[in-house]
């Protein structure tokens, strides 16, 4: 009963519109209405800025960290209970979180996809895979300024490495690694059709270097 409690208050967690109310905070808008119209970190980088594109990031990850670590909580996980036991509950409030995000309770189930939140569960569980994954995220990120091709790619990568490299034996680790891959692939349809487009939007960071870039590019031509 304790647990199915837990779980529900880490739904509530994830289902904190960050996005949503720093939009209409300070900018007396609907980040939804604007953009991709989804109420996540990307659309707020497209929208609102670098600068509160990282605030509503930084938010999202301590809730999937904050929901997936309630089971301290439960004294009987800390003490006696196995790993096997205290991972399937940090599981389940991780996905909770990222459930409540998608689909949150305080802003009429329209949220965001979910990938800010689901790496913090990430980082929360297996916090040397979840560094790894940053790294992919931000290389790819730098090279392409695509947030949502850089989530993709993280994604898999993270399944990579669960699978691969650090040879997890946990079942369940396993299949989660792969429905993590699953489920962001999944959720980014509509942003895989703009980037085989050409029509994907990239995010406003990086501007010193993109400036730097056009004005050697314009040097050359004008030599």
């Amino acid at each position: 009963m304790k647990e199915v409690l837990l779980i529900v208050i880490a739904y509530l967690i994830g289902s904190i519109p960050t996005a949503v109310w720093t939009s209409r905070a300070f900018f007396g808008i609907d980040i939804r209405e604007y953009g991709s119209g989804n109420a996540g970190a990307t659309n707020t980088f497209r929208v609102l800025g670098s600068r509160w594109g990282t605030f509503v990031m930084v938010i999202d990850v301590l809730k999937g960290v904050l929901a997936t670590s309630l089971y301290i909580f439960l004294p009987y996980y800390l003490q006696s209970s196995s790993e096997w036991d205290r991972t399937n509950l940090m599981v389940g409030l991780g996905l909770a979180a990222v459930l409540g995000h998608i689909f949150p309770i305080w802003a009429d189930f329209r949220g965001g996809k979910g990938v800010a939140t689901l790496f913090g569960m990430i980082l929360a569980i297996q916090p040397v895979v979840a560094v790894c994954c940053v790294g992919v995220f931000l290389l790819v990120l730098y090279l392409t300024r695509f947030v949502s091709l850089s989530s993709m790619l993280a994604s898999v990568a993270f399944a990579v490495f669960i699978l691969v490299i650090f040879n997890e034996k946990e079942p369940l680790y396993r299949a989660f690694a792969i429905a993590v891959a699953l489920l962001v692939v999944l959720t980014h349809q509509k942003n895989i059709s703009r980037l085989l487009k050409g029509n994907e939007s990239k995010v406003p960071i990086f501007k010193y270097r993109d400036r730097k870039r056009e004005r050697r590019r314009s040097e050359k031509a004008d030599h």
